[in-house]
């Protein structure tokens, strides 16, 4: 399993701890230390969907013209927009085997 996210992200942590606690092995990705790649982020767009990859209560979001956050919520030009701030991406995203899942609540963790 990789896990995406960002080191200082309060959700990520309580990710992290959980698998931890679980037992559970994973490779850790920071996005801003580790950087992205579009093919990654044109795969999350693909298996989740824009509506559920792009983080539209972040700081980041709020900050973005009316136009940036039409782009976000486009398939086809979210990847650019993400790649360029990798904070608009809802955390922390788990690649599996079984595929691609955003966040984490409870139908998340009995996903992993």
């Amino acid at each position: 399993m990789k896990v995406y996210g960002i080191k200082s992200c309060d959700t990520c942590r309580k990710a992290r701890r959980w698998l931890d606690e679980q037992g559970r092995e994973y490779q850790w990705h920071d996005l801003r230390e580790d950087g992205l790649d579009q093919v990654t982020v044109k795969r999350w767009l693909a298996a989740v969907g824009a509506e559920t990859l792009v983080n539209r209560r972040s700081t980041t979001w709020r900050g973005l013209s009316e136009d940036e956050r039409r782009q976000a919520m486009d398939p086809a030009l979210a990847s650019a927009l993400l790649l360029e701030a990798p904070t608009l991406i809802k955390r922390p995203v788990f690649e599996t085997e079984a595929g691609v899942s955003v966040g984490f609540n409870a139908a998340v963790r009995d996903s992993l």
